[in-house]
């Protein structure tokens, strides 16, 4: 299992050679960069297949110290699920930023933020630590800081503040929480910790601990009402960025996480009707504030709430179909909802604006951004055949099984409104006359177009999870983790 600590050493040693020999060979960093995440994304369908051929958990202690006195790594079905979506997406959105960066100076210093930020993201899922997850979870929070201000604009600089304010707020919450867990059972190792909750058991200290997890890593995910600051650092972010953090970031510092704790303390009918309330709420706010915005970042931003929404929802259910659909639509938002950040950076790329109000006729100057926004427009809205459709089916039909037909109708309502949103992006953006501003437009690069091309081909295909043949390789191991 020497293999595991690879997803976190990979990353730190690519950020600290970019940082030394990037700022004097122009094209390493795009090479060595997408050499690392090619090769994370392997070595987390590696993961599959060991889970699914040998066993079913896989623990490396480091330094050879065994838990609960020594650090752990941990790969069981619900980290490799995140593994395969975190490293995907890095790996495909690097490749975006070969031709993307360009415009951008110091292209190393990206390269090196966002490899900070992956080892981040990959340390919280593997780690079975519950102070570690808290020590990876700010690597990967201020390297997002310093990209978010990227741009170094006074819009990027406005929107980097207000995150790192309201990432702050929700790091504290996270970090008393974990002193109060620590006062009480004496003990970071997870395994450990469920086992002294289980034999003490739960009371108020714990209960509020884990209100305040539910604050601190609701901020992180950006769900209604914490979702202050994502309308604004979502859109001001550099393309790529906005795609991971909408993609991967906000699913594994804010849900993942909550959900890690949630299995330790234990999920009781409070907590779920809890996250169900505030998954539907996120559904409805988040598309409405939506559907007026002409800012078409801003409009993507809006609706990664409204999304994160469904997710939250099929979780909160409990049932193996809800939790079942609540990480098959984690996975497929992480795909379409990076497409549609890649398709609006290219857009932003060639015609140089995101108001859709100045854009038009687009499908004839750049038909692959056209083509793979539409793929990703039906997929958000839940259109057959697509990913999205596959797993909202599943959410609903969960809400309906267990009782909850209110929450059924909301996740559907969310669903149309969804669609009338991205009809009208489609509208101003790829249909009608040419515009002033697209009279010059011409398609992307082609490592941009790649990227897209991938994304939209999975969107196309990735309903196909939903059968048992294929899902129980990846989905169910996941979800078993869940519901116990």
């Amino acid at each position: 299992m020497t293999f595991i600590p690879l997803f976190v050493v990979l990353p730190l040693l690519g950020a600290f050679i970019i940082s030394f020999v990037g700022k004097y060979k122009k094209c390493f960093s795009d090479i060595f960069t997408n050499i690392i995440t090619l090769t994370l994304a392997f070595l987390s369908f590696y993961s599959i297949f060991l889970l699914n051929t040998k066993s079913s958990l896989y623990i490396y202690k480091v330094g050879g110290w065994a838990p609960p006195f020594g650090i752990s790594l941990v790969l069981d079905g619900l980290s490799v699920f995140m593994l395969v979506t975190v490293n995907i997406l890095a790996f495909l959105i690097t490749l975006f930023c070969i031709n993307y960066m360009e415009k951008f100076t110091s292209k190393f210093r990206f390269y090196t933020l966002f490899l900070l930020m992956l080892a981040g993201m990959n340390g919280i899922i593997i780690t079975a630590d519950i102070f570690n997850l808290f020590v990876f979870l700010e690597i990967a929070s201020v390297a997002s800081y310093a990209l978010v201000a990227y741009g170094i604009e006074s819009e990027e600089l406005e929107a980097s503040f207000k995150y790192m304010m309201m990432g702050s707020l929700a790091s504290l919450f996270i970090l008393l929480s974990i002193a109060f867990l620590y006062s009480y059972a004496s003990t970071l190792n997870m395994a450990d910790l469920a086992q002294v909750l289980k034999e003490k058991g739960v009371n108020k200290v714990v209960t509020f601990a884990f209100v305040l997890f539910l604050v601190g890593f609701g901020l992180k995910a950006a769900i209604v009402p914490f979702h202050a600051w994502l309308p604004d650092a979502h859109p001001s972010a550099p393309a790529p960025i906005s795609a991971a953090l909408s993609g991967v970031l906000i699913k594994v510092l804010g849900i993942y996480s909550l959900i890690r704790i949630s299995t330790i303390i234990g999920i009781n009918k409070l907590f779920s009707n809890t996250l169900m309330f505030l998954g539907g709420l996120s559904i409805i706010v988040g598309v409405l504030l939506a559907i007026g915005q002409m800012d078409l970042k801003r409009l993507l931003a809006y609706h990664s709430i409204s999304q994160v929404g469904y997710i939250i929802l099929g979780l909160g259910i409990g049932t193996p179909l809800g939790v079942s659909g609540g990480l098959f639509h984690l996975f497929n938002h992480s795909i379409f909802k990076s497409l549609l950040f890649l398709n609006s950076g290219a857009i932003e790329y060639t015609i140089g604006t995101r108001n859709l109000d100045q854009m038009g006729g687009l499908r004839e100057k750049m038909p692959i951004t056209s083509a793979t926004c539409l793929i990703a427009s039906m997929s958000i809205s839940g259109i057959p055949p697509f990913n999205g459709f596959f797993s909202k089916l599943l959410i609903v039909l969960a809400c309906i099984k267990s009782g909850y037909i209110g929450y059924g109708i909301v996740a559907v309502i969310g669903s149309i409104l969804t669609l009338s949103s991205f009809m009208k992006v489609q509208r101003y953006a790829f249909f009608g006359s040419l515009s002033k501003k697209s009279q010059e437009a011409k398609e992307v690069p082609s490592f941009m177009k790649l990227a897209m091309l991938i994304l939209a081909i999975i969107c196309s295909v990735g309903g196909l999870l939903i059968f048992k043949d294929i899902g129980n390789y990846f989905i169910k191991p996941a979800q078993e983790i869940i519901v116990k």
